[in-house]
């Protein structure tokens, strides 16, 4: 199956409310990147760490690099980003391994 767009919330001094999307790690994700964005990636879960992975869209010499991945231990929050067009691509892959993910990506 395709991966599943997520909608980008745009900052405003005004605020905005920010709803959370559950990673789904059978299909994973897809962001629209403009290469001002950034993704609150919440640990919801309570005992168990979970790995978040942030695909690269460039080759160096023709081989695809290494994805960024990061961990976060139970209920942890943390926010990555900005994410460079020419190093993630227009379209930033997001791989979660387990539901307990939620993901908020923000563009700046």
């Amino acid at each position: 199956m395709p991966r599943v767009a997520i909608s980008v919330t745009q900052a405003t001094r005004a605020g905005v409310t920010l709803t959370p999307t559950t990673g789904d790690p059978v299909n994973n994700h897809t962001v629209a990147n403009d290469g001002r964005i950034a993704v609150i990636v919440e640990n919801t879960g309570s005992t168990v760490a979970r790995t978040v992975t942030f695909r690269i869209a460039r080759k160096v010499d023709g081989f695809t690099v290494a994805p960024r991945t990061e961990s976060l231990v139970a209920a942890e929050r943390q926010i990555f980003g900005p994410f460079d067009v020419q190093e993630y691509g227009g379209q930033l892959q997001i791989d979660v391994d387990n539901a307990e993910l939620k993901l908020t990506p923000i563009r700046i």
